[in-house]
């Protein structure tokens, strides 16, 4: 097994000079064979990670290669600008490629000296991280968002789409929104959409009147719609797919007085505003405010766009320095920091995590006006409750 160390020289050739501190992302494994950008190319050593008394030792668990290994590259790529734009000199962070093996990465990890983990990325991995990280009290902030693999040791980091439902119920209701429909898709995005929208009513008032389920990937969500609008009563109806498919169905749900309810999946979507039958549709997502900034960093340092969901590695890197205020050098991370009620700051926005570790965000609701999308009720800046 190679190990590769991004020296401080190498990051400054690539534009990176304001390292000042002694961090450094460490890739583990094979090389991507995927990648969104091309980054520095690593030095490798002949000895394993040096043995030190100043660094608190983080591993980053994404893959680095197979279908998602452009998605993992670019976290990694956003944890590397995290500790550069903070000179994080107290952290060390050690990348393990998932791609193949995720417990194998876990395994060398924990072996490692590693006291936390960010990620996996992908949810269904968790059970063969914790494998290895449970018994060695080594926590997992993962960057999915699938709320059921939270734990008292696994916190959930991801977007948490019921979250953008709730928000968007929220302020319809306060809009005079009182019946409500809903358009899902088979599987276990629209079951949680379904779900999300019958808990929301029942929190702000209001009644679920009907819900359609269609196939995706042909004409099925047409039929579905034509479906609920026969049966009538609504006078909301939330369209629980992406801007493409969500077109298709607003005008044959819709009609004089109908919202439309979209999902955090039209974020970023200039279709949205190119369809007339979507204008003054509503849809809540995080703030964009910082992500645009980060974005233009990212494309000069590493010459090509991130994914969206980078933010999150940024954004972990930023937690485990906050946390590490207060942590001491070779004891186990202390998860209780993590459960701020305050919340904190990042990219995207306010967020903390909740009793039982999801992690609760702060929504703006946008609406579509005449082909732009309009911000009608701000993100919340904390949290006051």
């Amino acid at each position: 097994m190679k190990r590769f160390t991004i020296t401080r020289r190498q990051i400054a050739v690539a534009g990176l000079a304001t390292l000042l501190g002694a961090c450094s992302i460490i890739p583990r494994g094979p090389e991507p064979v995927s990648r969104p950008v091309e980054t520095p190319t690593p030095m490798p050593s002949a000895t394993a990670l040096p043995e030190d008394a100043t660094h608190h030792r983080i591993a980053l668990l994404v893959p680095l290669s197979g279908e998602n290994g452009a998605v993992g590259q670019s976290i990694a790529n956003a944890a590397t600008m995290a500790l550069l734009d903070t000179d994080a000199a107290n952290l060390r962070i050690t990348t393990y490629d998932t791609s193949a093996d995720p417990r194998d990465a876990a395994r060398r990890a924990i072996a490692d000296g590693n006291k936390l983990i960010l990620g996996p990325l992908m949810g269904e991995n968790v059970g063969a991280v914790l494998a290895e990280a449970r018994p060695g009290d080594v926590p997992l902030i993962s960057f999915s968002n699938d709320a059921a693999i939270a734990s008292p040791d696994v916190f959930v980091m991801g977007h948490i789409p019921e979250q953008s439902v709730r928000r968007s119920v929220q302020y319809a209701r306060g809009q005079g929104a009182r019946d409500f429909a809903v358009l899902a898709p088979d599987g276990e995005y629209g079951r949680r959409a379904e779900a999300a929208l019958q808990a929301a009513v029942q929190s702000y008032g209001g009644r679920v009147i009907g819900a359609e389920r269609y196939a995706r990937g042909n004409t099925s969500i047409m039929s579905a719609a034509d479906r609920l609008s026969r049966r009538g009563g609504y006078d909301t109806v939330l369209i629980a797919d992406s801007p493409r498919l969500a077109q298709q169905a607003a005008g044959r749900v819709g009609g004089q007085g109908t919202r439309i309810l979209g999902t955090e999946l039209w974020s970023g979507e200039v279709a949205v505003t190119r369809t007339p039958a979507l204008r003054g549709a509503l849809f809540s997502a995080v703030s964009d405010n910082r992500y645009r900034r980060f974005v233009d960093s990212y494309e000069a340092r590493f010459g090509g766009q991130p994914y969206r969901i980078s933010t999150l590695g940024y954004d972990a890197v930023l937690l485990a320095l906050r946390v590490a205020q207060d942590w001491r050098l070779g004891r186990d991370f202390p998860t209780g920091e993590l459960r701020d009620d305050g919340g904190f700051l990042g990219l995207d926005g306010a967020f903390r995590f909740g009793r039982d570790g999801v992690v609760e965000r702060s929504f703006e609701v946008r609406e579509i006006r005449d082909g732009e999308v309009v911000i009608v009720d701000p993100a919340p800046a904390r949290f006051d409750d």
